[in-house]
């Protein structure tokens, strides 16, 4: 008999008895169960090695984490060739029609769009644009006490 067959039997019996039962045939019963169980046939051996990793959940509110790009340039409407895309975990979206891809324009939009309706987020994630990585910004997300990340094209898993 398999090894594996033989410990599944004597683990059936083991819980079987721990409930507080026996009877005469229960190691032939429990023998004759393994064997024919469908479930315990296809689920083998499995042992530490084969698991996954375990990775912990982020436990984040709705609008603690918003992601923020711009897309753009797109031919003139309204003398707007822009729009500045701010996501939050969840997917919900926000954007707004720019006339520039600048960093007044990203200050403005987060203090008028995001942080009135939203509520201020600890975490704001964007590319390496020079739109998102200046001063102005940076005095915008320190008084409000905001984590800024910057997600790198070599590193895609940051961007969700």
């Amino acid at each position: 008999m398999h090894p594996k067959r033989r410990s599944d039997i004597s683990s059936t019996a083991s819980k079987v008895l721990q409930s507080g039962f026996y009877w005469p045939t229960l190691h032939n019963d429990a023998q004759n169960f393994v064997k024919s169980c469908n479930e315990c046939l296809r689920s083998g051996n499995i042992s530490r090695r084969n698991e996954m990793p375990l990775n912990g959940i982020l436990e984040i509110e709705l609008f603690d984490v918003w992601g923020i790009d711009f897309m753009g340039p797109f031919p003139l409407s309204n003398n707007c060739a822009y729009i500045l895309v701010d996501v939050d975990v969840s997917k919900w979206v926000e954007a707004m029609a720019c006339h520039s891809n600048d960093a007044k324009t990203v200050a403005k939009f987060l203090q008028k769009h995001i942080f009135s309706r939203f509520g201020t987020p600890r975490a704001l994630i964007s590319d390496e644009g020079t739109h998102f990585i200046n001063n102005m910004l940076k005095e915008v997300l320190d008084k409000y006490d905001i984590k800024h990340r910057v997600a790198t094209a070599y590193h895609p898993q940051n961007n969700g």
